[in-house]
């Protein structure tokens, strides 16, 4: 998506240890009518897979799922971050938070995930694929069914994309991002 590596390039920041920070649209502040657009693209790309729901983490996956959800009328839930007991009537899964470097848990509400449902992930960033394990560990807890990935910025040199790769999990990223060597971004 041409238009999402033009607002990279002028608004997006490389800080130390490959973190990219976009927080001016997309994980901070939010520009509402690009992420439409974005919800848009995600719905062009998975609507012939018929998701009935859609699944991201808190909090950076929200909006562009929320957007996707939208456009495709179906609803969206969203994992929540925890630390220490998890109830039982809840789906959960033990991450480890790249950007937190430390591990924790996100759990979705039993109610809200069922064994007819077809899931679409949609996130933020792919990088290691810790989130997006969480959510397919939680999704077969569920004994639901994965339809695709929908990631609006992949770190191809990093682990995540060949994880969903070697799975066979349709995944379809917006943005790949080949390096971010000394503050400059690459894109494939």
């Amino acid at each position: 998506m041409d238009k999402l590596k033009k607002k990279i390039l002028s608004e997006g920041r490389v800080l130390p240890n490959n973190v990219l920070k976009v927080d001016s649209f997309l994980n901070h502040q939010l520009d509402p009518v690009f992420l439409m657009e974005i919800g848009q693209e995600f719905a062009k790309r998975f609507s012939s897979k018929n998701p009935s729901k859609i699944l991201t983490v808190e909090a950076s996956g929200i909006a562009l799922a929320l957007m996707t959800g939208y456009i495709m009328k179906i609803p969206v839930v969203f994992a929540k971050k925890r630390r220490g007991i998890i109830p039982d009537n809840f789906y959960y899964a033990k991450i480890f938070s790249y950007t937190r470097q430390e591990n924790i848990f996100i759990t979705v509400d039993r109610k809200y995930l069922a064994p007819d449902d077809r899931i679409l992930i949609i996130d933020d960033f792919l990088a290691t694929g810790e989130a997006t394990r969480g959510l397919l560990e939680i999704v077969n807890a569920a004994g639901a069914t994965i339809v695709g990935v929908g990631i609006a910025i992949e770190k191809s040199f990093q682990a995540g994309a060949s994880f969903l790769s070697a799975l066979g999990i349709p995944t379809e990223s917006l943005v790949k991002i080949k390096s971010l060597n000394k503050g400059k971004i690459e894109f494939l």
